[in-house]
């Protein structure tokens, strides 16, 4: 007769309230993109208002190119964490015992 196999007990751990501020790889990855994006956008916007000969236009792209280059600095913010200390709080999953 075989032996049934009985999943182990769920272990609840208590939610964490605030999310903790570690940069995994996947983050990093996603962020390093996410900042060429905005870079490339600003860029772009910046050699096309200087092209632009009709004042609005201009105006237009410049504010473009402004938001994109906002977004790029508030991007770099997320990058100013001490990723080590914050791995260090982080709460540890309780070891099943055998």
């Amino acid at each position: 007769m075989p032996a049934t196999m009985t999943p182990p007990a769920q272990q609840t751990q208590p939610p964490i309230p605030v999310p903790p501020r570690v940069i995994t790889t996947k983050d990093l990855l996603y962020l390093k993109d996410a900042l060429s994006w905005e870079l490339s956008a600003f860029k772009k916007f910046h050699f096309f208002a200087q092209q632009a000969t009709n004042p609005q236009i201009k105006q237009a792209l410049d504010k473009a190119g402004q938001m994109h280059q906002r977004h790029y600095e508030k991007l770099l913010t997320h990058l100013q964490v001490n990723n080590t200390t914050a791995m260090a709080n982080l709460p540890r999953p309780q070891q099943a015992s055998q």
